[in-house]
């Protein structure tokens, strides 16, 4: 897989690791997906509209639920739906007008599913281990700064 280093150009396993922490957070806590990401090679971060900031224990319990999800190799498949039936499934509020009424689903085996025009891998196998470097909360916002180490 090739990697356009250019900065709108998402790194594909990183980038997969970002849906996997968005489905343990929205399922975990109810908070829904990050409202804001930036997604680097390196590290990145995500803002979820929150209450406060996560303890010791959820923080290794989110590391532990998205490990597993990487570990147990699910697929990660694209497939298309009409804009009306996304409306029934999915929030369109970020979702731009031009995007069009044929729209992208990515579904990571049963795990997770959202509207995403990014690049991802076909594996969660391929992403290595996800770690939560920090976590910090002001003005209602909980923001996640994690990593992941390339697979062995």
């Amino acid at each position: 897989m090739e990697y356009n280093e250019n900065p709108k150009s998402y790194y594909p396993p990183m980038h997969t690791a970002e849906h996997i922490l968005n489905g343990t957070m929205d399922k975990l806590f109810g908070c829904g997906r990050a409202y804001s990401a930036h997604i680097e090679k390196k590290k990145s971060k995500c803002d979820y509209h929150f209450t406060r900031n996560l303890t010791e224990d959820e923080i290794k319990k989110i590391e532990e639920i998205v490990n597993s999800i990487i570990h147990a190799d699910l697929q990660v498949k694209e497939k298309f739906i009409s804009r009306e039936e996304a409306s029934t499934r999915f929030s369109l509020s970020r979702l731009p007008e031009e995007a069009g009424n044929i729209l992208r689903v990515i579904e990571i085996g049963d795990y997770d599913e959202c509207l995403c025009s990014g690049p991802h891998i076909s594996s969660t196998k391929q992403i290595g281990e996800f770690k939560i470097v920090s976590t910090s909360f002001e003005n209602n916002v909980l923001r996640i700064r994690f990593k992941i180490n390339e697979p062995k």
